[in-house]
């Protein structure tokens, strides 16, 4: 095994998310991979829309072993992509989180806020899409 920046990455063994983001860091560094370090954005849009493909396959087949698997390449797709952006300080994989977070919260006001919680999926479905026409309307009133 080879050590990078002090330490030796080893397939059988328990990893975490922390290792997985310094393990696709690795993979675009000088140190890494030819392929990935040419990826661009635009360069993975076909990755992602395959990899996508293949998790709707494995849940269409019910393999729970496959869409683990292709769930796992969509997660490097996105992480991919992130290590792009951060190379050019436009964000990184804390910055997705965030953002994410914060919509996730926005979103469900009546999981996180004072309104009154949907009894319905129907109903939760529509709460989702009339904050999300509102926040629409907010950047709209922003750009002008």
């Amino acid at each position: 095994m080879r050590e990078i920046n002090g330490k030796t990455y080893e397939e059988k063994r328990p990893h975490d998310f922390t290792e997985l983001l310094e393990i696709v860091a690795v993979l675009r560094s000088p140190k890494g991979c030819p392929w990935d370090r040419e990826q661009t954005h635009e360069s993975m849009k076909k990755c992602l829309l395959d990899e996508t493909q293949e998790v709707i396959l494995a849940i269409d087949k019910k393999d729970d072993d496959n869409l683990c698997e292709e769930l796992g390449d969509v997660l490097l797709q996105v992480l991919l992509n992130c290590e792009i952006a951060k190379e050019r300080k436009a964000f990184d994989f804390a910055d997705v989180v965030q953002m994410l977070s914060e919509k996730l919260i926005r979103r469900h006001p009546h999981v996180f806020g004072d309104i009154k919680r949907p009894e319905t999926p129907e109903e939760s479905l529509e709460l989702w899409r009339m904050v999300k026409k509102r926040e629409k309307n907010n950047k709209e009133e922003r750009i002008c």
